[in-house]
């Protein structure tokens, strides 16, 4: 028996066929995860010290300070009554879910203070997890009754988790605020006493995820 000689006076045939092939084996073979970025809404006091906070965790791809939780239609810095100072975090889930998130959300903040945060007062600084979806719901509220209940704090945990609403982009001038201005940044952050408070809650769980831990 003879083998079967090759086609050459068509060479596309046999081009053709190689290539069905090659894209056969390909697709037969296991592909690794793709990425797909999903976000997460948190507030914790200042946004700047959040989006400090969270663009130095593994897997986080992006964050964005604004302004959400209220019912104004358009926000800012000398009008958000009612709303929130909070960051929108854009993150690579296969390299960060969003229970690594919530773990590292409570050991940056002080959950137990329904005034504000650190040094700075009032309802536009204080803490809240905006789900958005039911998952992520479920998810924020048994990490919180998770550490509710072990008690390690010493006091209740205040921190609502409440459903997403709009979210308002701040100003260009707050976006990236710590590495525009990185020495008013810094004298801001230690003068208001943020770090060292988080280090006496949370002892050493705090800043859990956080690259520069503060």
């Amino acid at each position: 028996m003879h083998a079967q000689p090759v086609n050459r006076e068509n060479p596309t045939v046999n081009r053709t066929t190689f290539a069905l092939v090659a894209v056969a084996i390909a697709a037969a073979l296991p592909h690794p995860a793709q990425a797909e970025l999903r976000t997460a809404i948190f507030a914790g006091g200042c946004f700047w010290c959040m989006e400090s906070d969270f663009e130095s965790v593994d897997g986080v791809v992006d964050v964005v300070s604004g302004y959400t939780g209220g019912s104004l239609t358009n926000p800012t810095y000398r009008n958000h009554e009612g709303h929130v100072e909070a960051v929108r975090i854009s993150y690579d889930d296969t390299k960060v879910t969003y229970e690594q998130l919530l773990h590292t959300f409570w050991r940056v903040v002080d959950p137990t203070d329904a005034g504000g945060q650190f040094c700075d007062r009032g309802h536009s600084y204080t803490t809240a997890i905006f789900a958005l979806d039911a998952g992520q719901k479920q998810a924020a509220e048994a990490s919180k009754a998770e550490i509710g209940a072990s008690d390690r704090l010493g006091a209740p945990v205040v921190t609502p988790v409440l459903d997403a609403g709009l979210f308002t982009e701040a100003e260009d001038y707050h976006q990236d605020y710590y590495r525009k201005n990185p020495v008013r940044y810094s004298f801001y952050r230690r003068g208001c006493g943020r770090d060292a408070r988080i280090r006496a809650l949370w002892g050493a769980e705090a800043h859990a995820g956080v690259a520069h831990k503060g």
